[in-house]
């Protein structure tokens, strides 16, 4: 039990949020909460605000709304001793939220180098697909540049490092918006909302909510999405450029299955196919990286153009937490 403990004393730590983190500790002193808790601290909070979400513990979203630490300490330990069999529902999607900052100026460069009128939006990995509704928000960067939809209800925002700007253009008409995923969400079903409302922390649901009202809806493709990409990417039409986008996806795949992304991807190019990959140091095959060394903390902003076995690819930046600070280097 000790063990257990320490368990979520570390999660408490490095939380992603004063909620969480007080939450986990006050589970990690609770030895009766520790005798019917699993290892995972992530999936019992998902599954604890998932229950405050369904009003099946209404003392735990009353503090949740109200960002009451240690009232949501206590009614966590009594929802876990209430419900000893809590666990996640289901697969845990932690961090879906769209990556706008660094995608929106990405996806408008690759296509303003392909010459793309229109383009099809194509999310592999993330179950919500997010990613696909890059024209639907707004974006503000602290070097006073702004993209995208000032009237959205979606805003984000980033900072620049450097100084470069961030390309302005503008995102093509997007025609198609494809999510392949092995266990994709619908962003119209009220129960796949809730459950991806579940896996953010409390303090996030609100921003989601406002991603959420922006999207648009997509196609849906369950399975393996390497092995769906050829047929997610038959899902644009003829005239529009697809642009596959994958956000830290790679890095949860080995080295084989990486590989042969690329080459699926490349079955897919008979006509020019745009790959824009944001994933750590050297985890996208043939992207380069600027000669930086693996697990150095930051992400590289990859742009990569397929077109019948003929491969151009090139490193445009670095970003670092998730997408919220970036560097534009082309």
């Amino acid at each position: 039990m000790a063990a257990l403990a320490e368990v979520y004393r570390r999660f408490s730590a490095a939380a992603p949020s004063p909620l969480y983190a007080r939450v986990a500790l006050a589970l990690s002193e609770s030895e009766e909460a520790l005798r019917v808790l699993g290892r995972r601290p992530a999936a019992v909070l998902a599954a604890l605000h998932d229950l405050a979400l369904a009003g099946e513990a209404p003392a735990l979203a009353a503090a949740y709304a109200s960002g009451d630490g240690d009232a949501a300490a206590r009614a966590a330990v009594d929802a876990v001793l209430r419900m000893p069999d809590l666990a996640a529902r289901r697969p845990l999607r932690p961090d879906e939220t769209g990556r706008y900052a660094v995608l929106h100026p990405a996806v408008a460069e690759v296509a303003r180098r392909v010459r793309a009128s229109t383009v099809g939006l194509v999310d592999v990995g993330r179950a919500a697909g997010l990613n696909v509704n890059i024209d639907r928000v707004g974006i503000t960067y602290d070097n006073g540049q702004a993209l995208g939809d000032p009237t959205s209800p979606a805003q984000v925002s980033a900072a620049v490092v450097g100084g470069r700007p961030v390309p302005a253009g503008a995102v093509p008409e997007v025609v198609a918006r494809v999510v392949v995923d092995r266990d994709p969400v619908s962003v119209t079903d009220a129960e796949d909302v809730r459950w991806l409302r579940a896996c953010v922390p409390p303090e996030r649901v609100a921003a989601l909510d406002a991603e959420l009202a922006a999207a648009a809806p997509s196609q849906l493709l369950r399975g393996d999405p390497v092995e769906l990409l050829p047929a997610a990417v038959a899902r644009v039409p003829a005239d529009a450029l697809p642009v596959v986008t994958t956000t830290w996806t790679l890095s949860t795949l080995p080295l084989d299955a990486r590989l042969r992304f690329l080459h699926r991807l490349d079955d897919a190019a008979e006509r020019p196919v745009a790959w824009v990959s944001v994933e750590g140091v050297g985890v996208a095959p043939s992207v380069p990286t600027f000669g930086d060394r693996r697990a150095s903390g930051h992400s590289i902003i990859g742009l990569t153009v397929l077109e019948r076995s003929a491969l151009r690819t090139e490193a445009v930046g670095r970003c670092w937490s998730r997408g919220r600070l970036l560097a534009w280097l082309a």
